[in-house]
């Protein structure tokens, strides 16, 4: 069986790598995506093709033009975006760490040094695939040389393979003529002039009469049509000067010795050291244990099995020094005594713990007949009381085991992490490793392989697995904390980030009551009217279908009902919303179907799905997390209770089946446009500011003033539009997203927002001087120093950088308004325990606080949310609440 190669045009992958992956970044803010679709396509195609050779060609330079004969073309290239240009090296340093041949030398290009080296192989009686997506390279297919041409798709990738049948039953021409039809026809992508007036079809036309560029000049007055006879005979020149620049050289003089090529081992500890600094989780699989694994930490991991070593270990912790005040823990706690503590639970039981106070050791402790899990949390609630400093990652899960609350000496260092970076999608033990102390630690897939079943609690993996957890909390707490004080962030985390874990557990094992029955009845409403709905658009369309099929839908309203707009995709007709908000004036039916969707939406997400979290206490208890958006506001999970409709009656009617507790009433307190109070204050406009102090109707006013009407004539109708424009600006909308707000033309939402910035000019100073900020500083801060990451704003794509913008003037009023209503929650809860009333809070939904309210506590709850709520903040401007109360949260809110 004859040896195979695989030889992969370097620029052109890693080209359609970049367009073909969405971007990405890793934490140091390297752009990552056309690394990691190049790593993916040719380990599909390794995969696949199982080769005993491999090499990758580059460009020494990326080329402008092909072959150095022509200068006079040079610098018609499109250049490379600074995103790619910046991958190239690091591809590279990749492919060398995984032992990978590389190619490239002055004068040629990578498809000469392909051309050169598939020439040679096949004539050697090797296999060659050649992997490129310039199709200049099907001049090379053989019967030994495959050309195999990737589209890369949402991080898919689909390959056309090419020897010689395949490219004339695509083309009709053979591979030796492709050189002349692109000498015909040209591209515009490699800069092949070609003749004017000469497309594909007609050049294809023009070979399959004649065969070659110059016997078809031979035969000039044979050509057809005559507009190609003309152009040809004026432009030969140029055609024989394009067939050359399309041919590709087949002996170029390189150092290359194919024995240099044999297939490496590729996956090595240098090579995964680098995919772990690119953060490409889904890559690190493919590393055998022994090489992502860190046996030198592992060796430090000392299993204790006995009572008495037990009581040993612990007894040199209590003695450790005891914690500093929380003002005092910063940079010095890098030499301050601390514990790192990991709990071990299985099923909601303690089945070990894993304990770290010193660099040289870690000790792991599994509960058995003499170590009991009452003997642990016994001592771990001893180390707690005696204000031992102790580090942990992800504190919320150890709270139900623990005696912790907002005065203990407990931080997070999960948490920490995401406050010095909010944009990362996870902050596990591995990430803060390599993040923050620069070592290589295997991850939890690594270790135990995908999948959440393969955890087993025995075992000395499962051993590791744990104790890296507080051995990593244990090393980080110094470095984030300078980390920390150095991005003017410690007391963030300190004041708002840390007590806020324990609001949110609180909420968490409150949960909030729920009607079973009014839930079922809600969803029976939905289901008569969902019916009504089909049965008048399936009269509508004259037969039955799936609505719920955008291809089925689509074939009905583009095919069968004439509507115009259509936009056919390769799936089909779109039928998105903004399509059909188009087509609302064409026939009642749409709407009809738009209610359709919302109904049978409201339906699945919140009649059936609500219905599954309701547990044996008639209650919900779902989750709030803290590090999931990037602008500091807290999201919601199991169910997503921060997205119960509200804008749609019908939605709405959803929040009844919300209930409190027999002699229990809801109280709902909702801050009254705090970011647009957070504007005034952090713009300091003084006429914004005025507004507010004197209580005015600031949409009213803001109408007033942009449309210079009195404000005792101000319309109903110019209030609406102020107050999109209000809005708008604080989420840097555009004179394009204005005027779909507000059905005017683009220009006429221009003069609208210029208007506002005459109205309010600190407003736009304040918002011009962000995004200069966010380009000079890499982010953007709020009141508080939340950092906000914008790694778009460096972006050379228009929309990435339009989008960059809009995030930095938005991101410092959300993230103080998150702020503002963090602080709100923890005072109100703290004051709500240390009064020891039986009310409690239950709910935060964005700038709204829900508080179970016990019916002899109403007006002393009141009044504790108007106080905390409003004393959150001390800004130039009021915070106003407004406080309701309701027999369920509909009739509250």
């Amino acid at each position: 069986m004859s040896e195979k190669i695989v030889l992969i045009d370097g620029n052109s992958i890693i080209n359609r790598a970049f367009y073909g992956v969405p971007d990405l970044t890793n934490s140091e803010g390297i752009h990552t995506n056309a690394i990691y679709g190049f790593i993916n396509i040719m380990l599909k195609i390794l995969d696949e093709e199982q080769p005993q050779y491999l090499t990758v060609a580059f460009d020494v330079k990326h080329p402008t033009f092909r072959h150095v004969k022509y200068p006079e073309y040079k610098g018609t290239r499109k250049g490379m975006p600074d995103e790619l240009r910046q991958q190239v090296p690091l591809l590279k340093e990749v492919l060398h760490a995984m032992g990978i041949r590389t190619v490239e030398h002055a004068g040629y290009e990578a498809d000469d040094i392909l051309g050169t080296i598939a020439t040679d192989c096949s004539k050697k009686g090797m296999n060659v695939s050649l992997v490129s997506g310039d199709r200049d390279l099907l001049q090379l297919a053989s019967d030994q040389v495959m050309i195999r041409i990737p589209k890369t798709k949402l991080g898919g990738t689909e390959i056309e393979n090419y020897h010689v049948e395949e490219v004339v039953e695509k083309y009709q021409v053979t591979p030796a003529q492709i050189i002349d039809l692109k000498g015909l026809m040209g591209d515009a992508s490699d800069n092949i002039p070609g003749v004017p007036g000469i497309g594909e079809k007609t050049a294809t036309k023009i070979l399959l009469a004649f065969s070659t560029i110059e016997n078809a000049f031979a035969h000039i007055e044979e050509v057809m049509p005559n507009k190609a006879r003309e152009n040809l005979r004026e432009h030969y020149d140029m055609a024989v000067l394009s067939k050359d620049l399309a041919t590709i050289k087949v002996d170029c003089d390189l150092d290359y010795e194919l024995s240099e090529a044999k297939m490496p081992a590729m996956f090595t500890p240098e090579a995964f050291e680098l995919f772990k600094r690119f953060e490409f989780k889904s890559l690190l699989g493919k590393f055998e244990k022994d090489v992502s694994r860190n046996d030198t930490i592992e060796e430090k991991f000392i299993t204790i099995e006995t009572k008495e070593k037990a009581e040993k270990l612990f007894s040199e912790i209590l003695n450790l020094e005891k914690g500093k005040e929380r003002k005092d823990i910063g940079l010095e706690s890098q030499e301050a005594d601390h514990v790192g503590l990991m709990l071990a639970v299985k099923e909601h039981q303690v089945v070990g713990v894993s304990l770290t106070y010193t660099e040289q050791q870690s000790y792991y402790l599994a509960v058995n007949d003499s170590i009991t899990a009452e003997y642990i949390l016994g001592q771990i609630n001893k180390m707690i009381e005696n204000q031992l400093l102790i580090s942990v990652i992800s504190l919320k899960e150890a709270l139900p085991y623990i005696q912790a609350n907002e005065d203990s000496l407990i931080y997070d260092m999960g948490l920490a992490s995401y406050v010095m970076n909010p944009l990362k999608d996870t902050y596990d033990y591995d990430d803060i490793a390599r993040d923050y102390l620069g070592i290589t630690v295997p991850s939890k897939e690594e270790l135990f392989g995908k999948g959440k079943d393969k955890v087993e609690e025995v075992g000395e993996v499962y051993r590791n697995y744990i104790c890296y957890h507080s051995y990593i909390a244990y090393l980080a707490l110094g470095k984030l904390s300078a980390a920390l004080e150095e991005t003017n962030s410690f007391d963030l985390f300190v004041t708002i980030e840390m007590p806020l874990i324990y609001t949110l557990y609180d909420m968490e094992v409150r949960g909030i009551h729920v009607n079973k029955d009014a839930l079922k009845e809600y969803g029976n409403q939905l289901e008569v009217r969902i019916k009504e709905l089909e049965k008048s658009i399936y009269d509508h369309a004259g037969e039955e279908f799936n609505i719920n099929s955008p291809k089925q839908l689509g074939v009905i309203l583009f095919e069968k009902l004439h509507m115009p707009f259509a936009k056919k995709t390769k799936t089909g007709y779109s039928t998105s919303a903004d399509v059909l908000e188009k087509l609302r004036c064409e026939d009642p039916v749409i709407d009809e179907i738009l209610e359709y969707r919302q109904l049978t939406k409201l339906k699945s997400t919140y009649a059936d799905g609500l219905a599954t979290y309701i547990e044996e206490d008639q209650r919900i208890h779902g989750k709030f997390n803290q590090t999931i958006t990037a602008t500091g506001r807290i999201s919601s999970t199991e169910p997503n209770l921060q997205n119960i409709p509200i804008r749609m009656e019908l939605g709405r009617q959803i929040r009844k089946v919300f209930i409190p507790e027999e002699g229990y009433v809801f109280l709902d307190a909702d801050y009254s446009q705090i970011e647009l109070r957070v504007l005034a204050h952090m713009s300091n406009d003084e006429r914004l500011i005025d507004a507010y102090r004197q209580e005015q109707d600031i949409h009213k006013i803001t109408a007033s003033q942009v449309f210079h009407t009195p404000l005792d004539e101000v319309t109903s109708a110019q209030r609406r539009d102020a107050k999109a424009v209000n809005f708008g600006i604080v989420y840097g909308i555009s004179s394009f997203g204005l005027g779909q707000d507000l059905n005017i033309t683009k220009k006429e939402a221009d003069q609208y927002i210029k208007k506002y910035f005459a109205t309010y000019p600190k407003v736009k100073d304040f918002l011009d001087r962000q995004v200069e900020e966010g380009k000079q500083n890499g982010y953007v801060t709020s009141l508080y120093n939340r950092r906000r990451p914008i790694p778009e704003l460096q972006s050379s794509n228009f929309m990435q950088r339009s989008f960059g913008e809009r995030v930095a003037m938005n991101s410092p009023i959300q993230g103080t308004a998150a702020d503002i209503i963090k602080i709100a929650m923890i005072r109100t809860n703290q004051k709500l325990k240390n009064l020891k009333l039986r009310s409690r809070l239950l709910l935060q939904i964005h700038d709204e606080l829900l508080i179970e309210t016990h019916k002899d506590e109403i007006e002393q709850v009141a009044k504790i949310l108007q106080d905390e709520m409003q004393g959150a903040a001390n800004l130039s401007v009021p915070l106003e609440v407004e406080v309701k109360q309701g027999s369920n949260w509909y009739e509250a809110k």
